[in-house]
């Protein structure tokens, strides 16, 4: 077969024609990029929830202080995450199991340890190609008894 100046012209014109490689590239990154942002948005919502677990047995530590006792400690720190665990981020209350008792290596400390039951989070269903850690959370938080 002979191509005439007329073809060649016309095949040269789509070579040098870069119009669709934008298209292309999208296509092509597009998938990766809507990995990492998944993967980005439930890391965080994870750690999210993760901080509140946190702060939530750090501030529960704080209010049992002012009991006298172990056992009154221990129902300041319940009562307190009872009624205040809603208004942290991503937590749901009953969802939420709490321990709070005297140090056993050290007596003169009192430990606040709070698990949270992460599995009603809406990042175990987002995308099932990302490793995510375990459905439970569980933080504490120490203080010294007396002050210093």
């Amino acid at each position: 077969m002979v191509y005439d100046s007329h073809h060649i012209d016309r095949f040269g014109r789509f070579r040098r024609c870069n119009k669709a490689a934008t298209a292309v590239e999208f296509a092509i990154l597009s998938p990766i990029f809507l990995i990492l942002l998944l993967g980005m948005i439930a890391y965080g919502i994870y750690f999210g929830a993760s901080h509140s677990v946190q702060q939530l047995a750090a501030d529960a530590a704080r209010i049992a202080m002012s009991g006298l006792s172990a056992s009154e400690r221990n129902a300041l720190a319940t009562d307190f995450i009872a009624r205040n665990g809603a208004g942290y981020a991503f937590i749901n209350p009953a969802r939420l199991t709490v321990e709070a008792r005297d140090s056993m290596a050290d007596g003169s400390q009192f430990v606040v340890s709070v698990s949270y039951d992460a599995s009603s989070l809406p990042i175990w269903g987002l995308f099932q190609g990302i490793h995510m850690p375990g459905k439970t959370i569980r933080r504490q938080s120490t203080i010294r008894l007396g002050g210093l």
